[in-house]
């Protein structure tokens, strides 16, 4: 989860580093540091908290005093890290860059060595205290145990002696021209300049200096130096290397003069499903490459398996009402963490479906290779072009979402509906179980959704924010659905409660009286998605059961359903459309009445407690 970044070529490398650390902050803000390699000797600051106290620590520094801040204006090779705390509390030891006893070897680490409680042992036994709590450490006494003048073959030996999955890059004072990098099932990617090389968790960390990108795969180790990046497996053997482009927009990255990322990022939805829909439905046509099967063998399919985390489990629930309806194809859904560990029977004529918006979420991978393990075909969807499952999966469905750098995924949930929206229709369309003219109806429904979320942002955002500042002293929210509107409440449970930190629970409304129904008091806020669908008068009688007990209900409908409003307090309108595609439309006034609630909090948004962007480790 932490972020990565280290540099080395001709120019100056410590606002490089910082500014490449800002780009990667909602990877982890509990601590960060920098190591900066200059005249045989590595000076090294850390602080805990976000990147403004390591500037803070940075500028205390005296350059006339020899320390970091001498290096720092000339160093022209560093490492950065910005942590997520996994072992070990937050505190400036245990913030990374770690070095070993006599500070030769620097590392910055993302994810878990799990075999660091055997490795401090044989330390121990060596003589070698360390001084903090992580796991990374170890890593860094490993490389300086092997270090003989080659930091290359150093890596690789402590390679080998790591278990885990991680990421790591290393620098060494006697080899201040040098970087190492290895990679273990967590992600790392090498930026190629001229006259200088980047090594990052993500591309951002430097896309504003290149576009020229060159993928780490698993199980390699890169030497990068400012001319160039030489791979090597973890026995030795080089590796050949294409250089690859990316057409990302730097721009995406700044907050365009919306006062947070999540804000930005809520109004570029319109922007995100409007590029991952279009050419992909053509005059009525759908239009997917790369799925990795071909129409007779999507034809041939028997049944479809969903593996996912979080926001992306959510809005694979949604997909499976659609694909489940428009295509007549069974559809189970699981907790990527919970199926990887079940021993689940797993069908070759089953195409397995991992959702994960950084193609690098762990347990997502784990369960997408345990299916392929077994024989099934799988599809990765993902926004990230050249992610682990990209590589790990048969086929690929990308969303074209953007850079999103908001912790709560916003514009991601609603790109990856789209597309699995996308899917189903191709589905029904291959196996007959949809005309060609309901296709062609619904992919103008489609085709309509991106100007309909632009609708519902302007119809709901000073509602959503009066609701906010009304409600917000509650310390418990109930959000209710049934059939497409039950993922639209767990999802926008999930916001609530991720940002705002107020506890909220997400049930099925037709569950409400097996036990949720005793939470209610007068006054308890209720959060219902009542938009168009089969089940709605269903709902609407488990809405009276919790207005009878004193609940204020607040609605999500669908513009025109005037009777909804009887049954409860408020109302929140979204536009029109065909049902099975509401939950796209219904997701936005909660997103938005989650947004406003933590900022009448006072709340970091960008950067909720406790979490981070993207999940590489279990």
């Amino acid at each position: 989860m932490c972020g990565i970044i280290g540099y080395v070529g001709h120019r100056p490398c410590r606002e490089l580093l910082l500014r490449g650390l800002e780009r990667l902050e909602y990877r982890g803000y509990d601590s960060a540091g920098l190591a900066l390699a200059l005249d045989g000797r590595i000076e090294s600051v850390r602080a805990v908290g976000n990147l403004s106290h390591l500037r803070a620590a940075l500028a205390t520094r005296s350059p006339g005093a020899g320390g970091v801040a001498t290096a720092a204006e000339e160093a022209q090779c560093g490492i950065g890290h910005t942590r997520w705390a996994t072992h070990g509390r937050v505190s400036e030891v245990n913030a990374h860059p770690h070095a070993d006893s006599e500070q030769r070897v620097h590392i910055v680490l993302n994810g878990i060595v799990e075999n660091h409680v055997a490795l401090r042992a044989r330390l121990a036994d060596a003589g070698i205290a360390l001084r903090s709590e992580t796991d990374a450490e170890v890593v860094a006494h490993l490389i300086a145990a092997h270090h003989d003048g080659d930091l290359v073959a150093a890596v690789r030996a402590a390679y080998a002696e790591l278990r885990g999955h991680y990421a790591f890059v290393a620098i060494a004072a006697d080899q201040p021209e040098l970087l190492v990098a290895a990679r273990k099932e967590c992600p790392l990617v090498v930026g190629v300049g001229r006259g200088e090389h980047f090594v990052a968790s993500a591309i951002p960390a430097f896309l504003q200096h290149t576009h020229q990108v060159q993928l780490v795969e698993d199980g390699e180790i890169v030497a990068v130096r400012a001319d160039g990046a030489e791979f090597q497996d973890a026995s030795g053997a080089p590796v050949a290397r294409a250089v690859d482009r990316v057409d990302w927009d730097d721009a995406e990255a700044e907050k365009g003069g919306f006062e947070t990322f999540m804000l930005k990022e809520i109004h570029e939805q319109p922007a995100a499903l409007a590029a991952t829909l279009v050419d992909r439905l053509v005059e009525g046509r759908i239009e997917l490459d790369g799925l990795g099967l071909d129409d007779a063998q999507l034809a041939g399919l028997r049944s479809i398996r969903i593996v996912a985390c979080g926001t992306s489990f959510h809005a694979g629930l949604a997909a499976r009402y659609a694909i489940e309806e428009w295509a007549r194809m069974p559809v189970e859904i699981d907790v990527a963490s919970e199926f990887r560990y079940r021993n689940p029977v797993i069908e070759p004529d089953s195409l397995v479906i991992g959702i994960t918006q950084s193609g690098e979420t762990a347990d997502t991978l784990a369960a997408m290779r345990l299916a392929r393990a077994a024989g099934a075909p799988v599809l990765a969807l993902t926004n990230v072009i050249g992610s682990q499952a990209t590589r790990d999966a048969d086929g690929v469905l990308f969303t074209r979402a953007g850079t999103e750098i908001g912790v709560a995924a916003t514009k991601t949930f609603v790109a990856q509906l789209a597309a699995l929206y996308v899917f189903a229709l191709k589905l029904a369309a291959v196996r007959g179980t949809l005309g060609v003219g309901r296709i062609a109806e619904l992919a103008a429904e489609l085709r309509r959704i991106p100007d309909l979320v632009e609708d519902a942002i302007t119809a709901n955002e000073a509602r959503a924010r009066s609701l906010a500042r009304r409600l917000v002293g509650h310390e418990f929210f109930l959000y209710l659905g049934r059939n497409v509107g039950l993922p639209v409440a767990l999802e926008g449970a999930l916001k609530l409660k991720e940002i705002s930190y107020i506890a909220t629970d997400a049930y099925p409304a037709g569950e409400m009286k097996h036990g949720p129904i005793a939470l209610l008091a007068d006054g308890t806020p209720v959060i219902v998605c009542a938009t168009d669908m089969p089940a709605l008068d269903k709902l609407l009688s488990n809405v009276a059961e919790a207005s009878a007990r004193g609940a204020h209900v607040i609605a999500i409908a669908t513009e025109g359903s005037s009777h909804v409003g009887e049954y409860v307090d408020e109302v929140l309108f979204v536009p029109r459309c065909d049902w099975m595609l509401q939950p796209i439309l219904a997701v936005v006034p909660l997103q938005l009445l989650a947004y406003h609630a933590a900022r009448e909090r006072g709340l970091n948004v960008d950067q909720p407690r406790n979490l981070a962007k993207t999940v590489t480790v279990e």
